[in-house]
């Protein structure tokens, strides 16, 4: 698609910021009104209608994406969201470990242990650790707990929370990435453990290289999403 629009600009609008394209105002796409709920997030949003050349690349619609995904999907239908996140805490990668005495295994425990502690801490629960690859179910209230901390997100963080989420295939590195101060590149590299494992026995694959930046840049991009979402 060729570019329609000259002037990006951002104005306050409703209950938050808009951005405005040669004056108009945006809309998501399910025709809702794109407000925002902080002007650092809406001058984000501007600043990629601003970064288009000639020709309108979508795939550097990141934050758009984000957005339209909080307003038109999670405001109408969070339960939906919720109930698709909470798997994820069922089969959380931080749970499943090689077994003990592997050198995997103790690298698994040195890495994640602390992470898993520091989560159990904060939600006063507890995770089952599992050796192997045999399913064991988390327990009630700790699933319980996660489902009322998820409930509680604004539609925005819970954006962003599916994508982290998804893409560390853990709640608790999901949950963690969109915490102030976070350390996303330390969280990144939690989730991809077992993966950069087997990159040192056997050797980098040029290919899942390149799918792991790009993994990567979209999870720090949904754990600065809800930051400026927080303003």
């Amino acid at each position: 698609m060729k570019r329609f629009y000259k002037a990006v600009t951002v104005a306050a609008g409703g209950t938050g910021f808009r951005v405005m394209l040669d004056g108009r105002p945006l809309r998501t796409v399910g025709g809702r009104a794109q407000i925002v709920p902080t002007a650092p997030l809406a001058e984000a949003l501007a600043a990629e209608w601003s970064g288009q050349g000639e020709e309108i690349d979508p795939a550097r619609f990141v934050f758009r994406d984000l957005a339209d995904y909080a307003l038109d999907v999670i405001v109408p239908g969070k339960a939906a969201v919720v109930d698709e996140l909470i798997p994820y805490a069922e089969t959380d990668t931080l749970c499943y470990r090689a077994e003990p005495d592997e050198a995997l295994g103790i690298r698994q425990r040195a890495v994640w242990d602390p992470l898993l502690t520091a989560a159990e801490a904060r939600w006063q629960v507890q995770f089952v650790r599992v050796a192997g690859i045999m399913h064991r179910p988390q327990p009630d209230q700790t699933l319980a707990r996660l489902r009322e901390d998820l409930e509680s997100r604004d539609g925005f963080t819970l954006a962003a929370v599916k994508t982290t989420t998804s893409l560390a295939a853990s709640l608790v590195l999901g949950l963690m990435a969109v915490e102030p101060g976070a350390d996303v590149d330390a969280l990144w590299d939690a989730a991809n453990l077992e993966e950069d494992w087997q990159a040192e026995l056997w050797g980098k694959d040029e290919e899942a290289q390149a799918r792991r930046a790009r993994r990567h840049a979209a999870f720090a991009a949904a754990a600065r999403f809800a930051a400026l979402a927080r303003g």
